[in-house]
């Protein structure tokens, strides 16, 4: 169970950098005029999703082989909550994909909702470590 939970959080890590990273190269984005800048923006948001869906995809895998292993935590409210708050993140993930696709096509949101947006995976670990670490 150690390993499972050593290499669950290895990859929590990877996906929320980019987690945190990718909604900043957003607000860049949406503030570049120059077409080559543009262009830059979109390749590595590319890659930089790329990346940290290989660390989504790990995290979830490695939780739910955690999981599997010990079915009795299911009965406990607070990792219930910690799986809820889980789905919201991949909900907040593929819409980053969502994002990238708007920004690519020239559309996009204003620097201030991105800035907002940005907010949102800090708010989300720190519920979700608490309910990890402390299991209220």
């Amino acid at each position: 169970m150690l390993w499972l939970k050593a290499f669950h959080v290895v990859f929590v890590v990877t996906w929320f950098a980019g987690l945190f990273y990718l909604p900043r190269l957003f607000v860049y984005h949406v503030t570049t005029t120059d077409r080559d800048g543009r262009a830059r923006f979109e390749v590595m948001e590319r890659r930089l999703f790329a990346i940290m869906t290989i660390g989504a995809a790990g995290a979830l895998l490695f939780g739910v082989a955690m999981i599997v292993e010990a079915p009795v935590y299911l009965a406990f409210a607070w990792l219930r909550l910690k799986l809820l708050l889980v789905a919201a993140l991949v909900g907040y993930h593929l819409w980053c994909y969502r994002l990238i696709g708007e920004l690519a096509a020239g559309s996009g949101r204003s620097q201030r909702w991105y800035r907002f947006f940005n907010e949102v995976p800090g708010l989300l670990l720190i519920a979700i470590v608490i309910l990890a670490v402390v299991k209220p």
